[in-house]
C-alpha cells in the first residue's frame, strides 16, 4: 500500500508540472530577452517538433504493440525509437559538436530504456517504482547537460519539462494496459503539446545563444 501511494504521489507530482512548466519556460525566455523572430528561427522549431513528436508516437506504438503481443511489429517500433533518438542527437551537432551528439544520443536511449522498463514492469509496484526513479533521475541528467550547453536553458525548466513528459509515458502506459482509450486519447493530445513546448523552448535557446546562425 506505501509503495503504491508513492507512486501515486510521483504521478500527480508530474500531472502537475505539466500545467505549471509552459508558463516557467515563458518567465524564462522572457526573463533572457526578446526571442528571436526570423523564419530560420520558425524552421528549426518546425524541425525539432516533428522529431518529438516522432519520439512519442514511435513510443506508443512500442506499447501498443508490446502489450497486444505483437513482437515484430513492437521490435518494429523499437528501431524506429533508435533511429529518431540518433536524429534527435543529430540536430544539436551543428551547435555543440559531435561530442555532445553522441551525449545526447546515450542520455536519450537511458530515457527510452526507463520508459521501457517501466512498461516491461507490467503491474509490479515495486518495480514501476524503480523504472519511475530511472526515468528521474535520467531527466536530471539530460537537464544538467542541456543548461551546462546553453544558458538560456535554466536547469530547473528543463528538469521540469523533462518530467511532465516522463509522467506522461507513466499515465499512458497505465491507461493503454488498463484499456482506458478515452483517457488514452486526451493524454496523447497533452503529450503532442508538450512536445512543441520543448521543441520551441530548444529552438528558441539555441537562438538566443547562435545568433549568427539565425540572422
Amino acid at each position: 500500500m506505501k509503495s503504491k501511494r508513492h507512486l501515486t504521489a510521483l504521478l500527480l507530482a508530474t500531472a502537475w508540472l505539466a500545467a505549471s512548466i509552459p508558463a516557467q519556460a515563458q518567465h524564462a525566455a522572457h526573463a533572457a530577452g526578446p526571442e528571436p523572430n526570423s523564419l530560420k528561427v520558425a524552421q528549426t522549431s518546425a524541425a525539432l517538433r516533428d522529431l518529438w513528436v516522432g519520439h512519442i508516437f514511435w513510443v506508443r506504438n512500442v506499447v501498443i504493440e508490446t502489450l497486444a503481443g505483437n513482437t515484430a511489429a513492437a521490435a518494429t517500433a523499437n528501431n524506429e525509437v533508435v533511429a529518431n533518438a540518433k536524429q534527435l542527437a543529430a540536430s544539436i551537432q551543428p551547435y555543440y559538436g559531435q561530442a555532445a551528439s553522441d551525449k545526447l544520443f546515450g542520455l536519450l536511449a537511458g530515457h527510452y530504456g526507463a520508459v521501457k522498463q517501466y512498461l516491461d514492469a507490467g503491474t509490479d509496484t515495486a518495480k514501476q517504482e524503480a523504472a519511475v526513479k530511472a526515468l528521474t533521475d535520467n531527466a536530471g541528467e539530460i537537464a544538467t547537460f542541456l543548461s551546462g550547453a546553453n544558458p538560456n536553458l535554466p536547469h530547473d525548466a528543463v528538469l521540469g519539462l523533462l518530467a511532465a513528459h516522463g509522467g506522461h509515458h507513466v499515465a499512458q502506459i497505465q491507461q493503454l494496459r488498463a484499456k482506458q482509450y478515452d483517457a488514452e486519447a486526451k493524454t496523447w493530445e497533452a503529450m503532442k503539446g508538450h512536445m512543441y513546448t520543448i521543441a520551441d523552448t530548444m529552438a528558441g535557446a539555441i537562438a538566443k545563444q547562435f545568433p549568427a546562425k539565425f540572422s
